[in-house]
């Protein structure tokens, strides 16, 4: 070896995940919770740069992963109330002119979504499972197969943590407007909620209008199944 540095040329990967704009000004590869992906790849020869993202400061953010030759996400589909709608379109924009992107917001959207338990209910992990296209499907249907199967969950097309999944259980005999519902929260520490059929289901329709617009108003229901943790009340 002369000592002369290798002409090929260095890699950069930008690994964004949300903060404010504080965050974004104090990230380092070492004070964060990726820092081990950062010394991975560092060892692998690619350069990597920390990414705080926020809607707020999203023209700055794009300039940064235009600039890369990758991006790795780690974004949570619903954090602190807000989704990755501005995220994923921004993101589809950047792979669009070249960097890398994983996950792809459209691999996301096949394969990352609560659609899935719908369209793989015949392979072996499959369970007695549908599909609500939109509000007015879920009206017409849901209320009827309450009453004649017995608790349902409900899961929202995309969440995480237990955001958007609920355990649904009718406290009568007939499923209409004014019955009773027992609904169950899945996120830890939720307790259950007696409110009408009619009250809980407004809410859900809630989700159809203020849906993410980059995909399908989608919610799924599974058999409630009593061995799973997630419906009983989790202190």
């Amino acid at each position: 070896m002369d000592g002369r540095k290798s002409s090929t040329p260095i890699h950069k990967v930008a690994i964004l995940w949300r903060g404010d704009a504080q965050a974004r000004r104090d990230a380092t590869p070492q004070n964060n919770r990726f820092f081990r992906v950062f010394e991975e790849l560092e060892a692998a020869g690619i350069h990597a740069e920390p990414a705080v993202y926020a809607e707020e400061f999203e023209h700055e953010v794009r300039e940064q992963l235009l600039a890369a030759d990758g991006v790795l996400v780690w974004v949570d589909p619903i954090h602190q109330g807000r989704t990755r709608v501005a995220l994923d379109a921004l993101l589809r924009d950047v792979a669009a002119h070249g960097p890398w992107v994983s996950t792809h917001p459209d691999v996301t959207m096949k394969m990352g979504v609560k659609e899935v338990l719908h369209r793989t209910k015949h392979l072996g992990w499959g369970t007695d499972t549908h599909l609500y296209r939109n509000a007015a499907e879920f009206n017409s249907v849901f209320p009827a197969r309450l009453q004649s199967s017995g608790p349902r969950v409900l899961k929202q097309n995309r969440g995480n943590g237990g955001q958007g999944v609920w355990k649904v259980e009718l406290m009568s005999d007939k499923a209409q407007a004014d019955s009773m519902v027992r609904v169950l929260h899945a996120p830890r520490g939720s307790i259950p909620q007696d409110l009408e059929l009619s009250q809980f289901m407004a809410c859900c329709c809630a989700l159809f209008r203020v849906r993410w617009t980059d995909c399908r108003s989608t919610v799924s229901t599974a058999a409630a199944r009593g061995h799973d943790p997630l419906l009983h009340g989790r202190r």
